[in-house]
């Protein structure tokens, strides 16, 4: 019978050990390192002297049916020359207005081109906290379908060049615009 009081302190034990564990869980937390969805990065350069990069004042670049924009010389976004703008994720293209000199009081300074992205989607699994991100691969026939503003005027963008047409990072500039 001396073994019986015994037994009871192991099962009591064995009882609290695995109760505590019952309390744990992996934390569903999405480290901020994780690489998600990623922004297409454009450049911006000098026309006149293609290996020299430009900065952009007075930009403004807003999405099709958005009111919002982003902005030069108000978002970290953007520095100077270059700037990340998100694709949509629920289509196959996406529509930017990029407004040169939108600040502008005189009307005449105030340019808007319209580019057009089309791409195609592919979604992966990151982990059960950060979800799924989509990676995408600019089209390669019509990677982007460059237009004037409803007011035709003059086109700011001289020139647009396909650097990576893989938008799988943040790490390496996928367009590069000439003005």
């Amino acid at each position: 019978m001396e073994f019986y009081p015994f037994m009871k302190k192991i099962i009591l034990l064995l009882f609290v050990i695995a109760l505590s564990f019952s309390g744990c869980e992996k934390d569903d937390i999405c480290d901020t390192n994780t690489v998600t969805t990623p922004r297409l990065v454009i450049s911006f350069y000098d026309v006149t002297n293609s290996s020299v990069l430009k900065n952009v004042t007075n930009l403004k670049i807003t999405g099709e049916g958005i009111t919002d924009g982003v902005i030069f010389n108000g978002s970290s976004l953007i520095n100077g020359s270059t700037v990340s703008i998100p694709l949509k994720t629920d289509a196959d293209a996406t529509t930017f207005s990029f407004i040169l000199n939108y600040v502008s009081t005189n009307p005449g300074l105030v340019n808007e081109d319209i580019l057009k992205f089309n791409y195609v989607r592919e979604e992966l699994f990151v982990s059960r906290a950060c979800g799924f991100k989509t990676n995408y691969t600019l089209d390669p026939q019509t990677p982007y379908v460059h237009t004037d503003a409803a007011t035709a005027d003059k086109k700011w963008i001289q020139y647009i060049a396909v650097k990576n047409s893989s938008i799988a990072n943040e790490n390496e500039t996928h367009l590069e615009i000439y003005f």
